[in-house]
């Protein structure tokens, strides 16, 4: 009996609502943009795609591949975490970084772990250029990408040179479906080890960057320009009560919104998604 009620519940609560794809396009207008999203639950069924098929512009998101790229250089035993990463004064300019308030004047070594860190919890610009320039560039990201099957993902500039030319971001896109397959990999069949998964996770989980969009994970923004804004992005997982983790994609693309509704978009469209898993996944466990 309790289970039919349980069900029964579950049921009626899903059919009360708007459906998914309608609620998310209702918010979605409130960038006066472009809205992508994409998401995914193991075992579950969720209409939430809204062009996951499109070409975005990432930003800083390309920082989760990024990471992902430079521990597997770590694993195949090209670079050490504790080896010194000299941070040239070349590296220098005005952006976001906290590694660059710590040292002003650069020229100075700083662990390979330290970079990593810096550019996973804090969306580090000059760390993610610094550990982008180690690997060899963003050809051999692409070329990481390419062997996990993601080519959808595509990057092909630097933080520095986006930062010269904010047109070009357009050329560094990645389809929402594809990101969220990074996402699930990442989750489900990590293609870093368990040492190396669990120290990512963990610095994902403590990321402070973003607070109003998807909780601790990593966002990326451009900006304004030319009287929009080009890009307000977040990609993560979010782990349900039960434990299930659900991945999710949303870039808010050439907005004429300010930069705080783009952000209420994220957070609202992360919010009725996860509502969504909530119940699918009630009604899924008492069947």
């Amino acid at each position: 009996m309790r289970i039919c009620t349980l069900l029964f519940f579950a049921a009626s609560f899903a059919a009360a609502q708007t459906p998914l794809p309608q609620r998310l396009a209702a918010i979605a207008n409130e960038a006066h943009g472009k809205v992508y999203v994409s998401c995914s639950l193991p075992g579950v069924k969720l209409d939430c795609d809204l062009d996951a098929h499109g070409h975005p512009p990432m930003q800083s998101t390309f920082k989760f591949p990024l990471a992902l790229a430079v521990l597997r250089q770590v694993e195949l035993g090209k670079l050490q975490l504790d080896q010194p990463v000299r941070f040239l004064k070349s590296d220098r300019y005005t952006t976001f970084s906290p590694l660059q308030d710590e040292f002003p004047e650069a020229d100075v070594d700083v662990p390979l772990r330290k970079l990593i860190k810096l550019m996973a919890e804090e969306s580090d610009n000059i760390a993610a250029n610094i550990l982008l320039r180690l690997i060899g560039g963003p050809d051999v990201l692409q070329q990481y990408l390419d062997s996990l099957g993601l080519s959808a993902i595509h990057q092909q500039d630097s933080e520095y040179t986006l930062h010269g030319d904010q047109k070009l971001q357009y050329r560094d896109y990645a389809e929402p479906a594809a990101m969220v397959a990074l996402l699930r990999l990442f989750a489900d069949h990590s293609p870093l080890n368990s040492e190396h998964t669990a120290l990512l996770n963990g610095w994902m989980l403590e990321a402070t960057s973003g607070p109003n969009r998807i909780r601790g994970l990593l966002p990326g923004s451009s900006g304004v320009e030319w009287g929009l804004i080009p890009a307000t992005n977040d990609v993560g997982l979010i782990t349900l009560p039960r434990g299930q983790r659900l991945a999710l994609a949303v870039f808010v693309t050439d907005a004429h919104a300010g930069q705080d509704a783009c952000e209420h978009v994220i957070a609202a469209i992360a919010r009725e998604i996860y509502k969504e898993a909530l119940v699918s996944v009630n009604v899924a466990t008492v069947r």
